[in-house]
């Protein structure tokens, strides 16, 4: 287990969980904390102490240039390759950088809600 990998871990989940209407747990498995907005997911956590990502969904151009970019950023585990990105601790790989992550998933998410089901709109 890694410092770095669970700072990162650590700044994804309270970027998430500051965020409007999100839920959280482990539908799928034990080892992975999902987070969603309106039942859609935004980010995922991995619990693997020797494999600490994060995943989140990203524009597709936008994705391969962070590819690009960093060495431990890489198209994204668990689900469709072109639209989500993992994060691992590494060089280049900030706060900030994390925060801008969570915050752009959880943006494209609700971007494609029906606007009645958009955080807010009640």
């Amino acid at each position: 287990m890694s410092a770095a990998g669970d700072r990162l871990q650590g700044t994804a989940r309270r970027t998430a969980l500051a965020l409007p209407d999100v839920s959280h747990g482990y539908p799928f498995t034990p080892g992975l904390d999902v987070y969603k907005v309106a039942g859609k997911v935004f980010l995922i956590v991995t619990d693997d102490p020797d494999e600490q990502i994060i995943t989140v969904k990203c524009e597709p151009e936008h994705a391969r240039a962070q590819e690009r970019g960093y060495a431990s950023i890489t198209p994204g585990r668990y689900l469709d390759k072109r639209h989500w990105i993992s994060l691992g601790p590494g060089p280049g790989i900030t706060e900030r950088l994390v925060t801008d992550a969570v915050e752009d998933s959880y943006d494209l998410v609700t971007k494609w809600l029906p606007r009645r089901n958009r955080p807010g709109a009640r």
